[in-house]
């Protein structure tokens, strides 16, 4: 392989992996009676439409057929993008599960 191979091979695995991420956190949402979109909007208000996410959004399943996804696998997930932002706005999202549980 050349140089440029490997290059497009690299973002091609990136891509996957994010989509990967992406559909993690869609189905965490899901699983938790929240709006993917609308806890995406919360952390990034300024971005525009997310074509990712939304093509994520329509690949989850509803939570009954879904698998669990802890809360310390969704926000590794997020660490290992770079999602702070988002990972402020479930961390909120998971502190008024625990209070709304009591």
């Amino acid at each position: 392989m050349n140089s440029k191979e490997v290059e497009k091979k690299i973002i091609e695995n990136y891509q996957k992996d994010e989509n990967m991420m992406i559909l993690i956190f869609a189905q965490w949402c899901v699983n938790h009676d929240l709006n993917p979109i609308e806890i995406y909007q919360k952390a990034y208000p300024s971005q525009e439409e997310n074509a990712a996410l939304k093509q994520m959004v329509d690949l989850t399943v509803p939570k009954e057929e879904a698998g669990e996804i802890a809360n310390d696998t969704l926000m590794s997930v997020l660490s290992l993008y770079g999602n702070e932002d988002l990972a402020f706005v479930i961390t909120e999202e998971i502190l008024k599960m625990k209070k709304s549980d009591r």
